[in-house]
């Protein structure tokens, strides 16, 4: 009898353990370890992929692994992407949708030496202007053509060195990344000319998480809940700074990055500027970001046609609770 009853307990515990078993998940972010990717970090090593049953991996992205490659070929299941980056995928073909958004607003910028004597947008015709070769140029695209400049473009890389020694005139940067390069190599401020696309009619937010379609409906609920749990992980990072960043050095060196606290810690605040542009988190994508980008990439004729803002957006996961 007892060994019946015993039988009975341990098939009931096997059969609740099957359920409550973590759901794997792969997740890539669009570039390498650092500090825009924080939240991340934190809710893998502070346990709230965990707590919301999940066994997330994290690989480090770059530019040879590019997120929508990857989701297309299956080998990751979530990827962060910019919004523009992420339309013009779709808009070719790849059926990815938005889970969530992180960056709330944009954190691009032209900037330029004062010494160049550029002023305005105007004072940018026939400048050299750096944008970088691979993702992320369709904004600053736009921009120059808002502003019907006509420049020599050359394609740059994230290195900062050709606009520190006057090989362009003007170069596209993040604000929590590039522009903080440029003044750690001795620039002051004020030497320095910004054009801060969200003052320029182009607020277009970066970086949000996305899926394929298909990946997202096998299993609705445990991609909401890796939304939810990255934002704690979020919560987490802007609360406890310090902590976060030894999280985010754990994940340089790893990668073998070269790690710079300053750098980090400026980068970190930055994006909680962006992300937290009201004071909390909030996890969806704005219908009108959403236009004000389709409308963007149809103007500048990157994207040819609609895409639908109910089709492309799905399963948010209310991370501001």
């Amino acid at each position: 009898m007892k060994f019946a009853l015993s039988l009975v307990i341990f098939l009931m515990l096997g059969i609740s353990l099957h359920a409550v078993s973590p759901f794997k998940i792969t997740f890539i972010p669009q570039w390498q370890p650092q500090a825009q990717f924080a939240g991340y970090y934190v809710a893998k090593e502070m346990g709230y992929y965990q707590k919301y049953g999940l066994d997330v991996t994290i690989l480090p992205g770059g530019p040879e692994e590019p997120s929508a490659e990857m989701l297309e070929k299956e080998k990751v299941d979530i990827a962060t992407m910019f919004l523009a980056s992420a339309l013009t995928e779709r808009a070719k073909g790849l059926d990815i949708i938005n889970i969530g958004q992180v960056s709330q607003m944009s954190s691009l910028i032209f900037v330029a030496k004062k010494s160049s004597g550029i002023r305005s947008p105007s004072d940018m015709n026939g400048k050299k202007i750096g944008i970088w070769r691979s993702d992320f140029r369709e904004i600053p695209l736009a921009f120059l053509d808002e502003y019907h400049i006509k420049a020599t473009i050359v394609p740059i890389s994230w290195s900062v060195d050709l606009f520190l020694e006057d090989g362009i005139d003007v170069m596209a940067v993040e604000w929590y990344n590039e522009y903080h390069q440029i003044l750690n190599s001795g620039f002051d401020p004020n030497e320095l000319v910004t054009f801060f696309f969200y003052d320029h009619q182009l607020n277009v937010p970066e970086d949000g998480i996305y899926c394929l379609r298909s990946t997202y409906l096998k299993n609705p609920d445990a991609y909401n809940r890796f939304v939810k749990a990255s934002f704690e992980g979020w919560n987490y990072a802007f609360l406890h700074p310090q902590e976060a960043l030894n999280i985010v050095l754990k994940y340089m060196q790893k990668s073998h990055i070269p790690a710079n606290l300053a750098h980090q810690n400026w980068m970190l605040n930055r994006m909680k500027d962006i992300i937290q542009v009201d004071g909390k988190n909030n996890s969806r994508l704005k219908e009108t970001d959403f236009a004000r980008t389709q409308y963007l990439l149809l103007k500048n004729g990157m994207i040819k046609s609609n895409i639908s803002y109910s089709y492309f957006v799905a399963g948010y996961a209310d991370a501001t609770k």
